[in-house]
This record gives C-alpha cells, sequence and structure tokens, in this order.
C-alpha cells in the first residue's frame, strides 16, 4: 500500500530520474520556472512501483483523482500501460476532504500484475461519508456501513447502480483510459406517465416561465445598457 507525497521539489533529482527510462518509463515531470515544489512526484513513485513489484505482485496507491481521467502525457501513459498490460485491478474514488493532511480529492488505484483479467473493478464512493468540522477544516468520515459497502463491492466485484461496475479493458482504452467509474454508468432517461391533459398544462406552464425569464432578462439588458450611459470619464 503506497500514500505518496503529492507535490515536492525534486528538482535537485529529476535529471538523474529521467535517465531511468526503464523505471520511469512515462516520463519525470518537468522542473517549473517557479513553485517547484509543487511537481508532481506521485508520478515517480508510482512508476517506481510499477517496476519494483514482482511478476505477480499486487498493489494500492494513493492518487489524487486527477490522476484517473488526466489526459496529459505523463498520467495517461502510466494508465495505459495498466490497462495493455492487464494489470489494473480496479480503482475507487473516495469522498472530497477524506484526509487530514490534504484537501485534495483522492482515489486509490489497485494493481494486480499476476491477475491479467481483461476486466477493472471501478467503484464511485465520493457521495459516501458525513461531513464534520474538525479545527475549522471540513472533513467528511466514512461509517461502518460505508467502509463494508465499498469493501463488499470491490472483493466480490459487485455491480451496484451508481456505485460500482465492472468494466472490460477494451472499454477503458476506448474512453481514452479513464479509471472513472461515473463514465461507465448507464445513462438513465426518467418516463413519467401522464394524459394529454396534463401533459399539454406542463407545456403551458414551461412555456409561461420561459416567456417570464425571456421578459426578465430584457429588462435586466435594458438596465445594464442605462448604468453604461452614466459612465462618465474622470480626470
Amino acid at each position: 500500500m503506497s500514500n505518496p507525497p503529492f507535490k515536492l521539489d525534486f528538482s535537485e533529482y529529476r535529471n538523474e530520474l529521467a535517465s531511468d527510462k526503464t523505471r520511469f518509463f512515462a516520463g519525470v515531470p518537468k522542473i517549473p520556472n517557479k513553485d517547484k515544489d509543487k511537481m508532481a512526484v506521485y508520478l515517480c513513485f508510482f512508476q517506481h512501483l510499477l517496476n519494483s513489484l514482482s511478476p505477480t505482485g499486487k498493489a494500492a496507491i494513493v492518487v489524487p483523482t486527477g490522476f484517473i481521467t488526466a489526459q496529459s502525457s505523463i498520467e495517461k501513459s502510466i494508465r495505459k500501460h495498466l490497462v495493455d498490460s492487464k494489470a489494473l485491478s480496479g480503482c475507487i474514488t473516495m469522498p472530497p476532504n477524506i484526509f487530514a493532511t490534504t484537501g485534495t480529492n483522492v482515489s486509490i488505484v489497485f494493481i494486480d500484475k499476476g491477475k491479467k483479467s481483461d476486466f477493472a473493478l471501478l467503484v464511485d464512493a465520493s457521495k459516501l461519508g458525513t461531513k464534520q468540522k474538525i479545527d475549522k477544516n471540513e472533513r467528511v468520515f466514512l461509517s461502518k456501513d460505508d467502509e463494508l459497502k465499498i469493501i463488499n463491492a470491490f472483493i466480490e466485484s459487485q455491480a451496484i447502480e451508481d456505485f460500482s461496475i465492472q468494466v472490460s479493458l477494451e472499454s477503458i482504452a476506448a474512453k481514452n483510459y479513464s479509471f472513472s467509474a461515473g463514465q461507465y454508468f448507464d445513462f438513465k432517461i426518467e418516463h413519467i406517465d401522464m394524459s394529454e391533459t396534463e401533459f399539454n398544462a406542463k407545456i403551458k406552464e414551461s412555456k409561461e416561465s420561459l416567456e417570464a425569464l425571456f421578459t426578465q432578462s430584457q429588462d435586466l439588458q435594458k438596465q445594464i445598457l442605462e448604468n453604461f450611459a452614466k459612465i462618465k470619464f474622470n480626470d
């Protein structure tokens, strides 16, 4: 289990790391002109972990949630490697403010180099938990039921509506190697039974609401133009 620092100034060692093309196959973040302490060092930890695993090794690594959908070269190259090598076991998107040490939203990527499965389980747990204020900071705490829901869904590869889904690696590749569960949930359209009279009444109500909004918009535009006309240049 790896919970690496997300950002850190490693500019002194950056070029040395980048010379190891085997270990850091996806690349190493460039040295910024300023804010060197914001270098995404977790990308190096992630690749180091992958390189250190045995052919049947398993791992879980905490990453900023932005990693699971980012299209920049390093992040996407790492995700592509996991999918193409069939080492991706799954990914869980955690609730915001779940960690005491950072406000960054986090996800957990699970790796199983020996499994070689054509599927991965993606979980969106971002809506679980309850909010509490701790030392003026808002944090989210998971109940035991929340924890069990995540654990059971992942271990048993459960498909739960709008929560977890088993996705083929082929489908993940087709969606730019996104590990975000929400992108694979079925899009649902709610159907409501109503009579013709109810339908016509609903259309009439919607039309009247739109007309009122359009009138309000015109009034606001007129007021804005009138206020602009009052603006004078002062020396």
